[in-house]
């Protein structure tokens, strides 16, 4: 894109041009066309695809910048050290001449363009920079935030796994219950028919008959007091459940 909004005359007609333009272009074109094994040279010792390539204007020494672009060349040459660039005195037309394996007309740029090109591309460059910037910033924010996830499902699976060792508390206890329930509600038919039987074999058992009955009394208020405990635990573990949920 940068290249393609360079502004090229060299392919303008001279004949649309004043005479006296035209025949200055004419000059300075025999006058490159004289340096080309110089400027060749040059080119293929840089490796570029070719070079801006002009006439000193000051004292008109030849001037090769390689390049693979004209706006590269040009970049090379504007942020080169200042005893470098400072030495040059650069027309305001300037030629960028193709290396000879390259089928490319040499282009005529004036060096406004190629100083507008350069400075779009400095902040097209800085712009780059400041996008990679914010993509590694989202991309560190990214994972931040898939670690905190992480570290909140582990979290919640570890509660899920002690509210089911509750669970599987709460199960054995109300079993173990159930089972002391029968085992007392068995041992209570059982005494109350030794009672009966004892009493109706003889009157003398009557005071121990009425221990017995205490005893047997005892034991059930006990047991309702486990109950009561287990539907009080088994509440607690319920509202456990509705809060996870």
């Amino acid at each position: 894109m940068i290249c393609l909004s360079l502004v090229v005359i060299g392919c303008a007609s001279h004949s649309l041009m004043p005479a006296a333009q035209s025949e200055a272009i004419k000059d300075r074109e025999r006058a490159l066309a004289s340096h080309r094994d110089v400027i060749q040279a040059s080119v293929r010792q840089s490796g570029n695809v070719g070079a801006l390539a002009f006439l000193d204007a000051k004292d008109g020494h030849l001037v090769v910048l390689p390049g693979d672009s004209p706006v590269d060349a040009w970049a090379r040459y504007a942020t080169a050290p200042d005893g470098q660039s400072s030495s040059v005195s650069m027309p305001d037309v300037v030629t960028f001449v193709y290396r000879t394996d390259i089928p490319k007309a040499p282009e005529t740029l004036t060096q406004s363009a190629l100083q507008q090109q350069q400075a779009q591309r400095t902040a097209f460059v800085s712009e780059l920079r400041r996008v990679e910037e914010q993509l590694g910033l989202m991309q560190r924010q990214l994972t931040e935030a898939m670690a905190a996830t992480k570290q909140d499902t582990d979290k919640a699976a570890a509660e899920m796994r002690a509210l089911a060792e509750d669970l599987a508390a709460a199960r054995k206890f109300m079993l173990q219950t159930a089972q002391l329930g029968w085992l007392n509600q068995e041992m209570a038919v059982e005494n109350t028919n030794g009672i009966r039987k004892i009493a109706a074999a003889s009157q003398e058992l009557a005071a121990s008959s009425t221990k017995l009955e205490e005893n047997v009394r005892q034991l059930s208020e006990r047991l309702g007091s486990q109950l009561k405990e287990l539907a009080a635990r088994l509440d607690s573990i319920q509202g456990k459940i509705q809060n996870i949920k």
